[in-house]
């Protein structure tokens, strides 16, 4: 008989599940993962459904974003109808005990109580499964991999300081990264080490000004040994910010402290960035992850399964490392829907057939995602609204095509699966430029009928379906 705590479980895993497949690209899965990994616990009482966060300002942020989406999944999940999703600032039982036995482990390593320094300095916790040893290598990464680990074994070297790690959604970057991070707290644990994510960043800036606590904020910062700083493209025309940022850098450099950045795109490419800020990008090693062969897109798979209590074929290895290319994250995505039918199936043999069918959806929008163009989406919305290319390119404003514009950008933003800062380049603007038309779009859908027609039937027209812009 199933238990209360495993029912509860598996309501929020399901849920979890279904929130994950509304979201409509890579940019926000991966912004999702980063933010579960904050979730310290998770609690039914009655229809209040609580998460464990670690601190006031993580349960006013966090609650703002997915309170009411994860709502929604819990109902469609199996809870009532009238469930409400709360966060609280609670720790689990369990991470009391880690973080005692830690801190016990630390004491007997430095012999001096006093003399313990923070070893691991991060508001957003380390992935356990990012390490060197299940990061999988091929031609698509393995300088960056090399880099990576000559870093981690001497932090701090002028040669490789700092190093800018750049390329699509889901191949790797942040693995990589954070491996780095392992490695240090493993092999030189009096070194402290910090991993945020850019977002996170900016948030606990703007927070540090709010409760006039900046002076905490830079020592916090520039105090640290090794910075590990996701997703920085994020910080782009945040000007105040930036300068900050900039001198809690140059603090870094300036006592050989090891900086290690990710981005979607090389520093030449970044958007409302200060000169001074991409010359220093510029100054250590930059390297680009390209997407995996499909030698390396079959070795991750396995990598992937090797703790898997199934054996799978090698035939469905093939099938998902030839149909599902667009990033590591939506093979794996793929790889774990075989796995969950096996489950569900016990003693019925997955063969390629079968496979198929289970990954009918999945593999035809790979297919859209990889030919879908900025360019087609701007042309197919020039054709709708009787406008021409160079209009929506230029700086006029007038109503009609500034919609138009907008539209195209939201349309973007959505179908291609493409990051803030390549739509942005297509459109000759921006990224804010693009967030800020796409999110007018998004907010104008829900009291305009008309426009929401009318984008379902662009939409249509490009062979896409409406239900993945609205659901």
């Amino acid at each position: 008989m199933q238990t209360e705590e495993n029912m509860r479980t598996d309501l929020w895993t399901l849920a979890v599940a279904l929130y994950k497949t509304s979201l409509s690209s890579h940019e926000e899965v991966e912004k999702w993962d980063r933010h579960a990994m904050a979730f310290d616990s998770h609690e039914l009482e009655g229809n209040t459904f609580t998460i464990g966060v670690a601190d006031s300002y993580s349960a006013e942020y966090y609650s703002s974003l997915y309170a009411e989406p994860l709502r929604f999944a819990l109902v469609k999940a199996g809870a009532n109808e009238d469930i409400t999703v709360q966060f609280k600032v609670t720790e689990s039982a369990e991470k009391a005990a880690q973080k005692k036995q830690s801190l016990e482990q630390q004491r007997k390593v430095l012999g001096d109580t006093q003399a313990i320094l923070k070893k691991f300095d991060s508001t957003v916790p380390l992935n356990a499964n990012y390490t060197f040893e299940n990061f999988v290598k091929g031609p698509s990464n393995s300088f960056a991999y090399a880099i990576a680990s000559a870093i981690a074994k001497e932090p701090g070297g002028s040669t490789n300081n700092p190093f800018f790690i750049w390329g699509g959604a889901g191949l790797g970057k942040t693995h990589l990264m954070q491996a780095i991070g392992h490695y240090v707290m493993s092999h030189n644990p009096e070194k402290s080490v910090c991993y945020i994510t850019s977002e996170t960043f900016l948030n606990e800036y703007i927070n540090a000004i709010s409760n006039k606590a900046m002076e905490a904020f830079r020592k916090r910062y520039r105090n640290i040994d090794l910075l590990l700083l996701d997703d920085v493209q994020f910080v782009g025309g945040k000007v105040q910010f930036q300068e900050e940022f900039f001198n809690t850098y140059d603090g870094l450099m300036t006592y050989g402290k090891q900086v290690v950045m990710t981005c979607d795109v090389p520093p030449k490419k970044l958007n409302g960035f200060e000169d001074r800020l991409v010359t220093r990008f510029q100054q250590g090693i930059v390297i680009e992850i390209e997407s995996p062969s499909y030698e390396t897109r079959i070795a991750i798979l396995k990598s992937k399964a090797r703790n898997c209590k199934h054996k799978i074929p090698d035939d469905i290895f093939n099938f998902i490392g030839e149909n599902i290319r667009s990033s590591v994250r939506a093979m794996e995505g793929a790889l774990n829907l075989v796995i969950r039918f096996m489950d569900a199936n016990p003693g019925m043999e997955i063969t390629k057939q079968i496979a198929q069918v289970l990954l009918k959806e999945l593999a035809e929008e790979e297919v859209t995602i990889r030919r879908l163009s900025v360019e087609e989406i701007i042309k197919a919305v020039c054709a709708f609204y009787d406008t021409s290319y160079a209009d929506i390119l230029s700086s006029n404003r007038t109503q009609p095509l500034a919609t138009a514009r907008q539209v195209a950008m939201f349309l973007s933003r959505k179908l291609t699966g493409k990051s803030l800062p390549t739509v942005a380049d297509e459109f000759k603007r921006n990224h804010t430029t693009v967030l800020y038309g796409s999110q007018t779009i998004q907010k104008r859908l829900s009291v305009e009928p008309e426009l929401k027609k009318s984008i379902e039937q662009i939409t249509e027209q490009l062979g896409r379906k409406p239900s993945e812009l609205f659901d």
